[in-house]
Order: C-alpha cells, then structure tokens, then sequence
C-alpha cells in the first residue's frame, strides 16, 4: 500500500494545499511556569537529512526540575521524499541505545480555547549511553491526529494526499535527563507534566 501511495504521490500534478498557521518562530517562550531557552540552530548537513520546512529546537524548565528537551519538524509537504523519519534512527550514531520501550496515553486539553479533554497515545523510550539515560516520548501529528506508530502515519498521508491533497504533517518529541536522584517514574511525571502544558498551544502552529 505504501508503494502504491508512493506512486500516487508522484505522479499527481495538482498543486498541493498549504494550511495557513503560524510560524514555529512565534512559539512561546514561557508555558505555565515551564520557561524556555533557544536550542542551537542546525547546520545545514542536518537539515538536508531532516528534509524539514520549519524546526524548533528548545529547553524548558522548571524551578527545582531538571530540564525538558523539545523538538518539532514540520513538514509543508512529503511528496518529493522528504518524509519524516523516525527520531530512533538517529539515536544509535549518537552513541544512544534504547533499553525499554513501549507506549503512553495522556490526557490533553485540545486547545487554549478549547478546554475538553481528549487522550493522545505516544511512544515512549528509555535509552542510555554509558550511565547515563533518558527518557524520550514524541509521536506524528497530522489534521488534528496524533499518532504513534510510524507505518500508520505513513498511511495516513497517503489517504490524505487522495482526498485533501495535503501530505502536511509534524514529528514532536519531548527528551527529558533521568536523574539518579529522582528514577524513572519522576522523569515520567515531568515529561507527561510538560505535554500537558504544551499540547494545547499547538492548536496554532500544526494545523488540523
């Protein structure tokens, strides 16, 4: 099916539909009482394999807390190959391997100005490099879906493609330290704390 979706991708010729939102550059910089600081900016090997039309790249913290990692790539469009790629992909030539992996459901507020709740299903990982580990959860976001798996997403923007002529789409991902002195189940709160907060601010910038 993916194949057949590519092929269809490639030959269409109908000028694809770009959602009108705001630029990731307008991301607030102060969520609750998370406070942000700009990321380093990636050279341009990096964003040539990341094939990415818009990034942000940011660290949030909290008082007394260690610090949340976040990452968003969103993609106009995935017809011409640059498709978003799993962020595990990476972790291996960085020196990162991942030792438990699995899933997380957490409730979410659908918006800023829409408080009914909703429930988002992510992936979760803990990988580690030497003593050191982290706890990573991000997931595909795409017209108002979340989506964990990345052979579902993929479906998805071919189905798109034929009935919207949209292949836009997001990756998020939230990477937080696991502290020796608080354990995993702390990492998780923070990590689950900060979607919380964030998730309804990107009602503006990913569009549904």
């Amino acid at each position: 099916m993916l194949l057949a979706g590519t092929g269809v991708l490639a030959r269409t010729s109908r000028t694809e539909l770009i959602p009108i939102r705001t630029s990731l550059a307008g991301f607030p910089m102060q969520m609750d009482d998370w406070q942000g600081r700009r990321g380093d900016n990636f050279d341009a090997r990096t964003l040539t394999i990341l094939g990415v039309d818009e990034y942000l790249n940011r660290g949030y913290a909290q008082p007394g807390r260690a610090p949340i990692g976040l990452y968003v790539g969103y993609y106009e469009s995935q017809r011409q190959g640059d498709t978003i790629h799993s962020p595990l992909n990476c972790l291996p030539g960085a020196g990162w391997e991942p030792v438990a992996k699995g899933s997380l459901t957490i409730p979410v507020r659908e918006s800023l100005a829409n408080p009914s709740e909703r429930a988002i299903e992510v992936n979760r990982y803990v990988i580690q490099k030497g003593a050191d580990r982290q706890l990573v959860l991000y997931w595909y976001q795409s017209h108002g879906r979340v989506i964990a798996s990345e052979y579902t997403s993929k479906v998805y923007m071919v189905l798109d493609a034929m009935r919207t002529n949209r292949t836009d789409a997001a990756l998020v991902r939230i990477i937080t330290p696991v502290m020796d002195s608080e354990g995993l189940e702390a990492a998780e709160r923070r990590a689950v704390d900060f979607v919380q907060s964030v998730f309804p601010r990107f009602a503006d910038y990913l569009p549904s």
